[in-house]
């Protein structure tokens, strides 16, 4: 494994994160089972106690999930120039069986953290706090989730060995390339990005309906899990040529770079910001019946969906930047 501070920082969060939320877990299983607000008992005032000290810690660790899916992908951009054969992250995810599926479950952490934060939000707004046992149910599905994130990274990073040769992205996501990324990367130009302009105009326009007239929430969070697949499609398969102004290089880490101005920055992370959002309001939905929850769920549903539309609007301006001013032409009349 090599070692170098990055390295170090990851797994030492990882490995926090996730005795944090074990801990955490165990208060769930006690708030599952015994949470009564109505009761005045020694162990309901314990329960209450200790709920509001591992909220706090929880609401920190979830907020970390997205920082250390940032590092993660920076750490494996500067570790290419280590190995043979790759050019960019690609070649070292490529390097073992593990850095994938390290990456996957580094994005499910950050969607489920997001989620987390917006649910405990809400219901720490509430006098009844009617969210606790959903919340707390969440977190015993997270815990788990992030212990195995953790043994994974510590895999990946302990099975890295530089002098082996990696494939580089242009075989991944190239027609010499087999499985998923090689046949995204194969779909044709135009009707990704008509997709994605169709996809766009849907999410943004079921957001500002909810923004406006407070109904089709749930749908908004539908459209943008929808728009997001649609996005990260359309960026390999069509994006990508015009920001390389190469007719044959999808790589979606090479957008990373600082030779394109980091460009993939401006599209990962308002994307994946906005698409948390949007899915944490739709979740909301179903409780937005409860008498204590009308109006927060109201204000925060407004409130959420407004910064989830900035967020997607700068994704799809920066996307539409980089086709429009492109040197490349795919297509002429």
């Amino acid at each position: 494994m090599p070692l170098n501070p990055a390295i170090l920082a990851l797994n030492l969060v990882s490995l926090t994160q996730t005795l944090m939320l074990l801990l955490a877990a165990s208060l769930g299983v006690q708030i599952l089972r015994h949470w009564d607000l109505s009761s005045g008992s020694e162990r309901q005032l314990a329960l209450e106690r200790r709920t509001e000290l591992i909220a706090t810690l929880v609401a920190w660790v979830c907020a970390g999930t997205g920082l250390a899916l940032l590092l993660f992908v920076y750490n494996a951009e500067q570790l290419s120039t280590q190995f043979v054969g790759a050019m960019c992250a690609t070649g070292v995810l490529n390097a073992n069986v593990w850095g994938w599926p390290a990456l996957l479950l580094k994005l499910g952490l950050f969607f489920a953290g997001a989620v987390w934060l917006i649910l405990s939000r809400v219901d720490l707004q509430a006098p009844d706090h009617p969210l606790i046992r959903p919340k707390y149910g969440l977190l015993l599905l997270i815990a788990p989730m992030a212990l195995v994130e953790t043994l994974v990274q510590w895999g990946f990073f302990s099975a890295l060995n530089p002098d082996l040769i990696t494939s580089c992205c242009g075989f991944l996501f190239g027609p010499e390339g087999a499985g998923v990324a090689a046949e995204v990367a194969g779909l044709d130009p135009a009707a990704s990005l008509v997709a994605l302009a169709l996809s766009g105009l849907a999410v943004l326009a079921s957001g500002l309906n909810y923004r406006l007239r407070g109904r089709g929430g749930g749908l908004f969070g539908l459209l943008a899990v929808a728009a997001c697949l649609v996005a990260l499609v359309a960026v390999v398969s069509a994006v990508a040529l015009y920001v390389y102004e190469h007719p044959h290089h999808h790589c979606p880490f090479c957008l990373l770079k600082g030779g394109h101005g980091f460009i993939g920055y401006w599209l990962y992370l308002p994307l994946l910001g906005a698409t948390a959002l949007a899915v944490g309001v739709g979740l909301m939905q179903v409780w937005r019946a409860h008498p204590s929850l009308v109006t927060i769920i109201a204000l925060e549903g407004r409130r959420l969906t407004t910064i989830a539309l900035v967020l997607f609007t700068i994704f799809y301006a920066v996307a539409a930047w980089a086709v429009l001013t492109s040197n490349l032409i795919l297509w002429s009349t």
